[in-house]
């Protein structure tokens, strides 16, 4: 409101003043000096009302009343006069009359998304020597400072650059001190990491052992140089003002040393081929790769040893391939070097490795393509063609000879086998023999005891029966047995006469000697064949 107010407040009261002379009463005419008089001075309290809307901040300036500032200083923050520290809220302020004080609303500071605010302060604490930026500080204090002027001249607070950065946000700030510049936010790419170089700070006390074994100096938190801890990819509110930001690609690189073109995506940088002489004087190009990587951790020491350019690491590479392909070189044979890629990979991917270690790189592998060609060794490759071929055929015909020499031997042991599976089988056979001789042996030996043993039997069996009948009547009763158990005929055929008394005796020797002469006459029919039989009977 200011002036108008009081304006408003005066013509107002002139114009009830302009009417006393129509008022005839005193208590009238008394009543429209004491109105005239409360105008003014509603008028004038109007005046010293400020108003202050919730986008906007009022920025004080006391023009009367206070002391001056001094020692360069701009902002006042104990009642000086000029530009105060404290800013006005928002809603209805009262206090702030006209003449004293001049108030003026500026919109907020608004940091987009995506974006961060550059801050310098114009008034505060000087820097240190040699320093163009202020320290750094917690983000969460130093928030804390730029939204409150008056506790960042309070605590310390630096007149200058700001290391420290605003984040995406509105921000109630006292624009007479800080001035805000709002720049994109630092963005670190997939497969990349970002070193940081502080331009402020004190100097660095922290190092890092390399592969080498030598220290390489490196920055702290608030430390002026290159940062130990490099930042991830992704988006990152840092002062580029303040830091210089240096993106390290993490990818597998390869760097391919070639005469020919590489084909797209073999390689990812070409450089000149290297061209090798062996111990025999021959001197031809080889084509090689080699595959590189930087770690997160190992990105500073890169940029402390090989600064922040890419040209200066291929320098580096660049030199350390060639004088290991050479020096190896020298070592070995121009055949023995064709005939031995591998070998020479793997001692140069040693030796390659090692030295780039000691500037951060990690050398992943190294690769041999194309050795020489026909112009350089064209006719050593013939000559070794032509040999190997030989050798090839020489092994071929020993082979064929091995596998005759294996065929013999498997013959002589198919029949030796078979020689040893008959002799096994005559044995066995042997065994058996010996096995039923042995068997009919005991079977003959038990039919003998048998047979003796019935004999025993049957003598004593007749002893007994003789001393009871006589001999001729026992002798007379196993004669009948076996006719009967051999159903020999008995029919007599034989006349026998003989002497006897005539009283009968001797009769009974003479049937005895026509019986046994019966038998004796069958028992012979049997045992002759019956043309014989026939003879004798005629």
């Amino acid at each position: 409101m200011g002036f108008a107010s009081i304006v408003i407040g005066l013509v107002l009261a002139i114009g009830l003043l302009s009417l006393i002379s129509k008022v005839d009463s005193k208590s009238g005419r008394t009543g429209l000096v004491a109105g005239a008089v409360l105008l003014v001075l509603v008028g004038v309290v109007l005046s010293s009302v400020r108003y202050v809307s919730s986008t906007e901040v009022g920025i004080v300036k006391k023009n009367a009343f206070g002391g001056k500032l001094t020692g360069g200083r701009i902002i006042a923050t104990d009642g000086e006069m000029g530009i105060q520290a404290d800013v006005l809220s928002p809603g209805w302020q009262t206090g702030y009359w006209p003449v004293v004080f001049d108030v003026v609303n500026v919109p907020l500071v608004e940091v987009p998304a995506g974006q961060v605010g550059l801050v310098e302060a114009r008034d505060g604490a000087p820097l240190d020597p040699g320093q163009v930026f202020a320290p750094e500080m917690d983000p969460a204090e130093f928030k804390k400072m730029i939204e409150d002027a008056s506790y960042f001249l309070a605590n310390g607070g630096r007149k200058g650059p700001q290391s420290n950065v605003l984040r995406p946000g509105k921000f109630r700030i006292n624009t007479e001190l800080f001035k805000v510049e709002v720049v994109p936010v630092t963005t670190v790419p997939e497969a990349t990491v970002a070193v940081l170089r502080a331009n402020f700070g004190r100097p660095p006390t922290m190092s890092r052992v390399a592969a080498d074994g030598e220290l390489v100096e490196l920055a702290g938190p608030g430390e002026k140089g290159i940062r130990t801890i490099p930042l991830d990819e992704g988006d990152h509110p840092i002062n580029p003002n303040a830091f210089s930001v240096i993106p390290v690609s993490t990818k597998r690189t390869i760097v391919r040393f070639t005469a020919g073109n590489s084909r797209q995506g073999q390689a990812d940088i070409e450089q000149r081929e290297i061209n090798v002489r062996t111990s025999d004087g021959f001197t031809f190009p080889v084509d090689v790769r080699i595959e590189y990587r930087i770690d997160k951790e190992n990105a500073p020491i890169v940029i402390k040893r090989l600064r922040d350019d890419r040209d200066s690491l291929m320098q580096q590479l660049n030199s350390t391939v060639r004088a290991v392909f050479r020096n190896n070189a020298e070592n070995v044979k121009a055949l023995d070097y064709v005939n031995q890629r591998s070998r020479q990979e793997a001692q140069s991917l040693e030796m390659i490795a090692e030295e780039m270690a000691d500037s951060g790189v990690t050398v992943l592998a190294v690769r041999i393509g194309d050795v020489g060609n026909e112009e350089t060794l064209g006719e050593l490759l013939t000559t070794q063609r032509d040999r190997e071929i030989a050798v090839q055929e020489q092994i071929t015909f020993q082979e064929q000879q091995r596998a005759a020499e294996q065929r013999k031997a498997l013959t002589r042991t198919q029949q030796e086998a078979e020689e040893e599976k008959r002799l096994a089988t005559a044995q066995y056979e042997v065994q058996i023999a010996e096995e039923d001789k042995q068997r009919a042996i005991i079977a003959a030996q038990a039919e003998a005891e048998a047979i003796q043993i019935r004999a025993q039997a049957q003598a004593d069996a007749y002893q007994l029966i003789a001393g009871e009948i006589g001999a001729g009547n026992a002798a007379l009763i196993e004669v009948l047995k076996i006719v009967g158990e051999q159903a020999i005929e008995i029919t007599p055929r034989v006349m026998v006469t003989g002497g006897g008394n005539g009283n009968g005796e001797g009769s009974g020797d003479a049937e005895t000697t026509a019986l046994i002469g019966t038998m004796l006459d069958t028992m012979i029919s049997r045992d002759t064949p019956p043309a014989r039989r026939q003879a004798d009977s005629d």
